[in-house]
């Protein structure tokens, strides 16, 4: 959600929009098209419609399942699935969209399907380095592919790749770390933790902290992110506190803006979602990544992929509790090696990506796609 958010933000503040029907193409210069409107088709329910909305942007939803299923479900997810195409193609005949960015989910197919009925380009982006059955799907239907990375190419036709980074919001990156240490309150001289498992939350992790909190306390401040999974024992764990070591315990249900966090942290624990891949390298920010178990691969190898390149530990899920105060002290009492892992996640970054994106939409509007690669 948020990579296609950061998206959306370029188009708009940097210019560079897709072309209503009614905007006639010669009045157009280069790649700065007139602003119209971006319309966000998502799921029901959830967190997506307030966050989307929260963005300033008109939100549809409609129908959705996996492209995939066993027994009942095959049949079950096929009828959601036409139900959503109806519904995606009453939108696509209404909206009369330019070009449609994916990026992945179940409630895409049947969007990307009706945009191809329709012959509206379609630019699918992949977070994650390797592709879900939904990506792969829409992949083919897709005039472009956009990637995080360039280890994401094999899984597509060569002809459409593009590796354009992952997108991040512009304010994310503008936090900077005396704002953290202000909001959070945080001792400027003492090093800071960031435990973080999304907006649900991990409860692996946050259970794996819960059970260390006061030795961790000791020496270092926590940033805690538990998510509304755990929010009821983040209050009893910050409660069971002394004084003294609940001053460094900053437990938080969840942020609408995760750049203080990050701007605040000296080390991250989390999941290794497709976030990993673009908000810690921005920030220079080292972590230790605990791989969702049963996210199938897609964690391990975003996971892999940063601690290949120095920036990144990784602790599989069943082994967190026995390792996350020493692999915590390891790196934070290793400044050198700290530095290191700072410089590599850093060498990962790519800033502008959200930018690249944009620009790849506005191309397939203009229709000159696979000019760049």
């Amino acid at each position: 959600m948020y990579p296609a958010l950061s998206v959306a933000k370029a188009l708009v503040v940097d210019g560079v929009s897709l072309i209503a029907a009614d905007v006639e193409k010669e009045t157009l210069r280069d790649t700065r098209y007139a602003i119209r409107e971006v319309l966000w088709v998502g799921s029901h329910g959830g967190m997506e419609e307030e966050l989307v909305t929260r963005a300033g942007l008109p939100f549809k939803a409609i129908r959705g399942a996996g492209v995939h299923g066993v027994g009942w479900r095959l049949p079950l997810n096929a009828l959601r699935l036409m139900q959503g195409f109806v519904e995606a193609l009453g939108l696509v005949r209404a909206y009369q969209p330019n070009a449609l960015l994916v990026t992945g989910g179940f409630v895409t197919a049947p969007v990307a399907l009706a945009a191809w009925f329709s012959r509206i380009p379609i630019l699918v982006y992949l977070p994650d380095i390797e592709p879900g059955l939904a990506v792969q799907f829409i992949s083919r239907l897709a005039r472009r592919v956009a990637v995080t990375v360039a280890d994401s190419r094999k899984y597509f036709d060569a002809r459409k790749v593009v590796v354009t980074g992952y997108p991040t919001r512009p304010a994310l990156g503008a936090a900077t770390r005396d704002e953290a240490i202000s909001h959070f309150g945080l001792d400027p001289d003492r090093l800071t933790l960031l435990v973080t498992g999304g907006s649900r939350g991990a409860r692996s992790i946050n259970r794996a902290v819960f059970a260390v909190l006061p030795e961790l306390l000791k020496d270092y401040q926590v940033i805690h992110l538990s998510g509304q999974l755990d929010w009821a024992e983040a209050e009893q764990a910050r409660d069971a506190l002394p004084a003294d070591l609940r001053a460094r315990y900053h437990a938080v249900l969840f942020l609408h803006e995760m750049g203080l966090a990050l701007a605040a942290a000296d080390v991250a624990v989390s999941r290794a979602g497709a976030s990993a891949l673009g908000e810690y390298p921005l920030f220079g920010l080292p972590a230790i990544l605990v791989p969702y178990p049963h996210a199938w691969r897609y964690q391990k190898v975003n996971a892999d992929y940063l601690v290949e390149r120095g920036a990144a530990l990784r602790v599989n899920d069943e082994d967190l509790l026995a390792r996350l105060v020493p692999e915590v002290r390891a790196l934070l009492e290793d400044r050198d090696r700290l530095a290191r892992m700072r410089a590599a996640a850093r060498a990962a970054a790519t800033p502008d990506a959200a930018r690249r994106i944009a620009q790849e939409l506005v191309a397939l509007v203009r229709g000159d796609a696979g000019a760049r690669s």
